[in-house]
């Protein structure tokens, strides 16, 4: 009879399951009818993030900034103009006063003669100062979206473990719902009904814990977009359970690495603008010249056909002292240190890919164990020692440490999960592009 009372308080299980699963679905439905809500998926945000955060935009203008600095580098120098006068009388001569008649006038016009190729070296370093500008500048891309997509797993793992607290409790309440027929039946004593009804208390807790968590993930995507949309307004979605093993070998991916990585490529490329501007030191060595010529009205000569007169001058720096020892040292000084720099970045590289790449295999080991064996176990030993619990087989602390024992396999699995979009995060970071989707 007891038997028959239990399976009789089973059959309805599956329509509250059911009724469940709709009640969410409508309750989804009328949130994003009243609020409006949206879902972005991960090529979205990025795309919204690059075009919207202020600090990718403030990295954006310094590139302008300098390519600005291109044109004053190519600007030549401009001629200069000089118009002089002298021999105007200020007091009358033989009782006459003509005070323009004796004025000479001499207008002058000179112009700087660059040598040594200043402008084009000048020029040149301003490019190759906007490449490393821009190699910068995809570096800081590659940090900041790096923090962006950590948020992005986090709100999609917060998501997850949600959704497996909300079936924890929704099958928790299907068995206190059996529980509380057998207990009107007389199957199971006040005490125990008691400690299964105390036990809800900690599926609640993960489901408020849960529901905290994803607002608070959401909230950090929303400050790394730079947007005031309110929470309830804004989803993330995306595949979050589907994953698959790195097909690339670790040389391969060093060498992607030393290929892709900006920072890296910056450092290169600063040795390159250093050693122009070692060049331009020794440009700046040689001497400029400065060629003139001016006309001349009504000159103090003594000759009666010097009315008009023309002139031309050349004027040269006499070299005595190399007033540029300190710049070629220093030029030169900054070749090595950048040199050094890129060692460094070089070294840095390969730890960075190495470390991720350790990380991300040990997640997919230990996933590959949870997904084949682990996952499968911890559901059917639930099941099991519930259905036999339900029918006197089995102890009311078997139950439960049955309950506690897949509620702590389920979320190491997204726990690792996500640890695992962490590493392959990394990984991408490390290499400098996506090389794991």
């Amino acid at each position: 009879m007891r038997v028959e009372r239990v399976a009789g308080a089973l059959g309805p299980i599956r329509k509250r399951a059911w009724r469940f699963a709709v009640g969410m679905a409508v309750v989804n439905c009328l949130v994003q009818g009243v609020f409006g809500q949206r879902s972005f998926t991960w090529p979205e945000i990025r795309d919204r993030f690059l075009a919207v955060n202020p600090t990718v935009l403030a990295g954006q203008i310094n590139v302008n900034e300098s390519r600005a600095q291109e044109i004053t580098a190519n600007l030549r120098p401009n001629p200069d103009f000089t118009l002089a006068t002298d021999g105007t009388q200020l007091t009358p001569y033989q009782g006459v006063w003509r005070p323009f008649t004796g004025t000479q006038f001499s207008p002058t016009l000179s112009y700087l003669r660059e040598r040594g190729g200043k402008r084009e070296l000048r020029l040149e370093s301003a490019q190759k100062g906007t490449a490393v500008a821009q190699s910068q500048q995809a570096d800081l891309e590659r940090t900041l979206l790096f923090n962006l997509h950590n948020a992005f797993v986090q709100a999609l793992q917060a998501k997850a473990m949600l959704a497996l607290a909300q079936e924890n409790l929704a099958y928790y309440d299907q068995v206190l719902s059996v529980s509380g027929d057998r207990f009107r039946a007389g199957d199971i004593a006040q005490v125990d009904l008691d400690r299964l009804q105390m036990q809800r208390i900690q599926y609640e807790t993960d489901v408020q814990t849960g529901i905290t968590n994803v607002r608070t993930a959401k909230i950090q995507v929303l400050a790394l977009l730079n947007d005031r949309t309110p929470v309830e307004q804004f989803e993330v979605t995306g595949p979050f359970e589907n994953f698959a093993e790195p097909v690339l070998l670790l040389d391969e991916v060093h060498n992607m690495a030393l290929a892709m990585r900006p920072d890296l490529r910056a450092a290169a490329q600063s040795i390159d603008k250093a050693q122009t501007d070692h060049r331009l030191a020794f440009a700046n060595g040689a001497a400029d010249i400065t060629l003139g010529s001016w006309w001349t009205h009504n000159p103090s000569f003594n000759n009666p056909y010097d009315h008009n007169t023309i002139g031309a001058n050349v004027s040269i720096p006499i070299r005595i002292f190399d007033r540029n020892q300190g710049e070629k040292a220093r030029t030169e000084l900054d070749i090595m240190r950048n040199q050094r720099l890129r060692e460094a970045n070089e070294a840095q590289v390969f730890s960075d890919v190495d470390s991720a790449y350790a990380t991300l295999t040990g997640n997919m080991a230990l996933l590959r164990r949870y997904k084949s064996t682990y996952l499968d176990q911890a559901a059917r030993v639930r099941d099991t020692v519930s259905f036999s619990y339900q029918r006197g087989g089995a102890s009311l602390l078997d139950f439960l440490n049955a309950q506690n024992d897949y509620r702590t396999v389920r979320l190491s699995y997204l726990n690792l999960i996500g640890s695992y979009m962490t590493a392959a995060n990394q990984l991408n970071l490390a290499v400098g592009q996506e090389v794991i989707p």
